[in-house]
């Protein structure tokens, strides 16, 4: 998948300027291809001037190159999504079986199947258009206006306006403000100590100096490392700019991001689904053929036999699935979003998030806030010293009031709000004089304060160490070792500023950066991230792997594992600029022991990612920048906390809308319980129909006449059917929520067979049962008996698998009763009695002889204690598979 960033530059010659284009047409060009021009030679390729445009002008300009917007993300109508959901393989089965049923005339069948179709499809899109209405609410506007020079005809002098950002073309020039969104791709052609966010085009969590330059860097390693280049989906941290727009609307690398993903990748929901479909498929496409080819071959009927066989493919499919997973999963989202915060964008997204046994993150966004906080105040030596932290309050102070700075920066504002600066009386003591901004070239800023003794004036300077080292009275000696002590700060993943005084005497000429010499070296500050809300609780162990993916240095990103409290040793960091010499193989390899991937690209993370799950893993992604968009889109399920660029929002499987990340716990919890559900239902279901075909197929060869009739078979089915919509609402056992729950075909397919085989052992002693109970010629009246019987004896059957099969859990968990225990007793109470009532007669069937009975309990006691031995079997062999290193 291709990195959201802009191509790279063409590398114009900069020894001749560009031609001038036709003010009636919107000059071509991108930001990459701008770059390396001077500031005049970008002026007159885009035939403007540090004036701005005519009104006339930009009015030309908007009709050639269109609106300054991103492209739009049309929403679904209802139909469509209801139509889509056709694809479904379940329901494309089952409305394949319900249009043979209706071609072989068995009406009933077929209009049971086609309701249900129909309830599955519009239960799914439902759920579907409601979580699309919840993103609707939460999508933002990029920016509503823009700050612009625009003139009434060629001799006016320019004024500043504001006008709507999508009125914006290439030519305007615009001024940038600190908290103001960068509304489309610019060249700086003047800034004053501007620092722009770029964390959601590149998931840097620090602001990135920003300068005015007419000799660009010649060597770059990318656009967003270039000082004079701004793009759309930025915002100011600090200071001022003024610009003129290169690229606007689809020519911005945002949209270029933007621009919807291709054809969806397979999840894991996807892939279960399809192949336990095709194993139910090929079964279905068996046992037609064989009843037909039985019936015609043994006992001479033919054609006859074709709604006996198409009712016995029936009977093999699970026809509530679509519905009993639709309602599992919608039920599970809607309790997500109406308790937890978590909006589901796609139903199958939900057992994505129960199976997934990998969850990879971004780091900034997402573990931590983009926000610094204060980590500590140590003196020269490396003791704490709140004196220290004081002096930095002071600068930060008196640098936002004196500085006519609209808002302090990041790190000003983390120290301002620690308690040592809560104190406005003690700041007031020093009374502010001067200030001297911070600027990207001395990476410095300065206050200078009167003190509570008349006097003199303090200089009180902080920024970079190295900087403020060089400005200080030291030697070569004991400036190297306080830049070591600050490199062994950064080492471990903490940010640096030096703080600095001097005194002088009092003056009332201005203050300049040449009076910030011979300084008294105070100490230092270190910061970290700010940590996410609830971060910890997200990382609990839910059975997850979790592994960190950022653009950061390795020791901030090791750092930030650190203090949420996420163990990582020294060789499970790695840069990933490593694995661009490994296979696929040997990323996989590596992904499995590493925990910390630092310094990624986009395609680093996709990559990652993409081996995670060739390594077989069901793999999240947790991330809110467009960077990370490649990274969503190859992931299990991309999931978007609430601060998220909005292309992330849309991109994502599951959205949060509160900045706690302990709602991603309750969404993988909630994916466990609704997949525990339908994994339940599909084991169940599955072994039972499975024993009932087989011993149709057996009593097809045995028996003179057919051993159900369909319609008996289709009230069969729907009594059953009805019955398993309680595994929609049942609560599965706790051991269900404590790992990944992934619906394995080969898993279900071991499963379904060895209880099915069970099963059908069941319904072949209850032949011979019903054989020397039923001690007629096997007449008309005999056959209704013996149908009677064997209808009685399935769903007595269906109902103890249901009991003893649900989720393993034993008959003592929980003194309330379930949904499925009620919904066993009642299709068992059906299978009893509806035989014995009128109803019985008119459907074919007669009451058995009351010698049936016993017999039958006696079959049902031993069918019961097989399936519990064979549970308890079946339970032992999971719980050696579910050890580590197995």
């Amino acid at each position: 998948m291709p990195e959201p960033v802009a191509a790279p530059a063409s590398s114009p010659s900069t020894t001749e300027p560009a031609a001038p284009h036709s003010t009636a047409a919107a000059p071509a060009g991108t930001a990459a291809e701008l770059a390396d021009l001077t500031s005049l030679q970008v002026l007159r390729a885009l035939d403007s001037g540090p004036r701005g445009l005519t009104d006339g002008e930009a009015d030309a300009r908007l009709a050639g190159a269109g609106e300054n917007t991103l492209p739009a993300w049309q929403a679904v109508p209802w139909p469509w999504r209801f139509a889509r959901s056709l694809r479904d393989p379940f329901t494309a089965v089952l409305l394949a079986l319900g249009l043979v049923s209706a071609a072989v005339a068995s009406w009933g069948t077929a209009c049971v199947i086609l309701a249900l179709v129909v309830v599955s499809c519009a239960l799914r899109s439902a759920g579907e258009h409601r979580a699309a209405r919840s993103m609707a609410a939460l999508r933002e506007l990029v920016a509503a206006t823009v700050t612009v020079l625009r003139r009434d005809d060629p001799r006016a002098a320019p004024r500043t306006r504001e006008i709507p950002v999508d009125a914006l073309v290439p030519g305007d020039v615009v001024r940038l403000g600190p908290g103001d969104l960068v509304p489309a791709d610019v060249r700086l052609l003047r800034a004053s100590g501007l620092t722009v966010h770029q964390a959601a085009l590149t998931g840097e969590s620090v602001p990135v100096p920003k300068a005015a330059s007419d000799a660009p860097d010649p060597a770059p390693t990318g656009p967003f490392d270039q000082a004079h280049l701004c793009f759309q989906g930025s915002s100011v941290a600090t200071g001022t700019g003024t610009a003129v727009v290169v690229a606007t609307g689809q020519a911005t690398v945002f949209a270029r991001a933007h621009t919807p993903p291709g054809p969806a990748r397979a999840s894991a929901f996807d892939r279960s689904v399809h192949g336990i479909s095709w194993t139910l498929v090929r079964f279905m496409l068996l046992t037609p053929p064989l009843v037909l080819l039985a019936g015609a071959a043994l006992r001479g009927r033919g054609l006859e036999t074709l709604p006996f066989a198409v009712a016995v493919a029936v009977g093999l499919t699970p026809e509530m699935l679509p519905v009993i997973v639709t309602i599992c999963l919608a039920r599970g989202a809607a309790g997500l979003a109406r308790s937890h915060d978590v909006i589901v964008r796609r139903l199958p997204a939900l057992h994505d998030l129960g199976a997934m046994d990998v969850l990879c993150l971004d780091k900034t966004g997402t573990l931590t806030e983009d926000r610094p906080v204060v980590a500590g105040a140590y003196d020269a030596g490396g003791r704490a010293d709140d004196e220290v932290l004081r002096w930095a309050a002071v600068n930060a102070w008196w640098t936002l009031h004196l500085a006519d700075q609209p808002a302090p920066d990041a790190l000003d504002e983390a120290i301002l709000a620690t308690d040592t600066a809560a104190d406005e009386d003690a700041l007031l003591t020093h009374e502010g004089v001067a200030a001297l901004p911070f600027d990207p070239v001395r990476r410095l800023s300065t206050a200078v304060v009167r003190g509570p003794a008349l006097g003199g004036h303090t200089l009180v300077v902080k920024g970079a160490a190295e900087a403020v080292a060089e400005r200080c009275a030291l030697d070569a000696e004991a400036r190297a070792a306080l830049l070591a002590t600050a490199a062994r700060y950064a080492d471990r993943g903490l940010r640096v500023l030096a703080v600095a005084t001097a005194e002088r005497a009092a003056r009332t000429r201005d203050y300049t950066p040449a009076d910030e010499r011979g300084l008294t070296f105070r100490g230092f500050l270190t910061f970290h991230d700010a940590l996410a809300p609830a971060a910890p609780d997200a990382l609990a162990e839910h059975g997850v792997a979790v592994k960190v993916l950022t653009g950061d240095h390795p020791g901030t990103a090791s750092r930030a594992c650190h203090d949420l409290g996420l163990a990582v040793g020294p060789h499970q960091v790695c840069d990933a600029g490593a694995i661009d010499a490994l296979t696929d193989a040997e990323v996989a390899a590596l992904a499995r022991r590493t925990t910390v991937f630092a310094r990624c690209t986009p395609a680093h993370k996709a990559r990652v990612i993409a081996a995670l799950r060739a390594d077989g893993h069901t793999t999240g992604f947790l991330g809110d920048g467009v960077n990370d968009l490649p990274a969503l889109r190859a992931a299990d399920v991309g999931i978007a906390p609430r601060g998220a660029a909005a292309l992330a929002r849309e991109s994502a499987d599951a959205v949060l809308t509160t900045r706690d990340l302990g709602a991603v716990g309750h969404a993988v919890l909630a994916g466990r319980h609704s997949g525990g559900n339908i994994s339940t239902y599909l084991r169940i279901t599955l072994s039972s129909n499975l024993g009932n075909v087989i011993a149709m197929l057996a009593a097809g060869l045995i028996l003179p006449f057919l051993p159900m009739l369909p319609t008996q078979v289709l009230i069969q089915n729907l009594c059953f059917d009805a019955a398993q919509l309680a595994f929609a609402y049942d609560r599965p056992a706790a051991r269900t929520l404590r790992r990944p729950v992934l619906l394995r075909p080969h898993d279900f397919l071991r499963f379904i067979t060895g209880f099915g085989l069970l099963g059908a052992a069941a319904d072949l002693a209850t032949f011979a049962v019903l054989a020397w109970s039923v001690h007629g010629s096997l007449g008309g009246a005999d056959q209704a008996a013996f149908h009677a019987g064997w209808f009685t004896e399935n769903l007595l059957t269906q109902a103890l698998v249901m009991v003893v099969l649900r989720t393993g859990r034993r008959a003592a968990e929980g003194r309330v009763a379930s949904p499925v225990r009620w919904a066993a007793a009642a299709l068992a109470a059906l299978g009893v009695l509806l035989p014995l009532t009128p109803l019985g007669p008119l459907w074919g069937m007669a009451p058995p002889p009351l010698a049936y009975y016993p017999l039958l309990a006696g079959v049902l006691a031993l069918y019961a204690a097989a399936l519990v031995l064979l549970r308890h079997r079946y339970a032992r062999r999971q719980a050696a598979l579910d050890q580590p290193g197995r």
